[in-house]
């Protein structure tokens, strides 16, 4: 662990006499221990600052806050106002959720709610959502939050699952329908999906990459669930494949073959976890035999 020392390196005490020589005793100073606590605000912003890959001054040029501030907040040498966290964490793009962590760890209530679903002020939110959902018919979409729990899915999504299995939810486990545990589970899909040494390592970076940039401890205790599972050697790089505009999620099964490719869509001025953590997922067919069997499937 770090320590800094305070101002004066050493204290010397008054000279002592002894015989006819004075000889002045040295007493080593009182060290100070920088609070390199995980939730201490020092930690946290170091730590954000450091996962988008800014140095100090980087920082202090985004934000317009002076690098030897930002150098005495994460030293612990000054505290900060509750605006300069808001300031700082949102130049840094922090989650809402990890703003209010921010809030507590510099001595202030938390600002941003997380509000259920179902909750009267997410009611325009929500409807804005199924919305989404239902003009996207007669393609796959579905609505996840950070870990990628399906919070709510369109009927095209519901077929698409129950063309790969009635029970596929029951056999991958888990107490939410999960979109990393559908791909990456041993009972999962993979057997289906005919691109996997392409597509499957573009999935999991995708989902570390969410969990770093998140800070998501239930995707990060998910992944490490499934990593076990998986063939090491196929994470080093992906197969080489044809660079088309976007690579397509492919899926063979019972002689029916599917192609699609994935938009995703986020809030951008959320003011609440929840509907910071909410994103759409819209599935495209990525070839017309794939749009033929959707819509026919939806008229059917």
């Amino acid at each position: 662990m770090r320590v800094r020392s305070a101002i004066t390196s050493e204290v010397i005490e008054p000279s002592r006499t002894r015989g006819d020589n004075r000889v002045p005793i040295v007493f080593p100073s009182t060290v100070v221990p920088c609070d390199v606590r995980a939730d201490s605000f020092p930690h946290l912003l170091k730590n954000w600052r450091q996962k988008r890959r800014l140095s100090q001054l980087d920082l202090a040029l985004t934000s317009g806050v002076s690098q030897r501030h930002i150098s005495f907040l994460e030293s612990g040498r000054a505290h900060p106002s509750r605006d300069m966290i808001l300031k700082i964490s949102e130049t840094l793009a922090v989650p809402l959720r990890e703003r209010n962590s921010w809030l507590v760890a510099g001595g202030f209530a938390p600002l941003f709610r997380a509000r259920p679903l179902d909750d009267p002020q997410m009611s325009q939110v929500m409807s804005a959502v199924r919305m989404m959902l239902a003009n996207h018919e007669p393609f796959p979409a579905v609505a996840v939050d950070r870990s990628w729990n399906i919070r709510l899915a369109n009927s095209s999504f519901e077929r698409l699952t129950a063309m790969l299995g009635a029970e596929i939810w029951t056999r991958i486990g888990g107490a939410e329908r999960n979109l990393t545990r559908l791909f990456f589970h041993p009972n999962g899909i993979r057997p289906w999906i005919t691109n996997w040494a392409a597509i499957a390592p573009m999935l999991w970076c995708r989902a570390e990459r969410e969990a770093e940039a998140s800070a998501g401890e239930d995707m990060r205790q998910i992944l490490a669930e499934l990593r076990p599972h998986q063939d090491k050697s196929l994470f080093w790089a992906a197969e080489d494949a044809k660079l088309l505009p976007v690579l397509p999620l492919r899926i063979a099964r019972n002689g029916v073959q599917i192609s699609l490719f994935t938009v995703i869509a986020t809030f951008g001025t959320a003011q609440d976890v929840t509907a910071d953590e909410l994103r759409i997922e819209s599935l495209f067919p990525a070839d017309p035999a794939t749009e033929h069997l959707l819509r026919a499937a939806a008229g059917s």
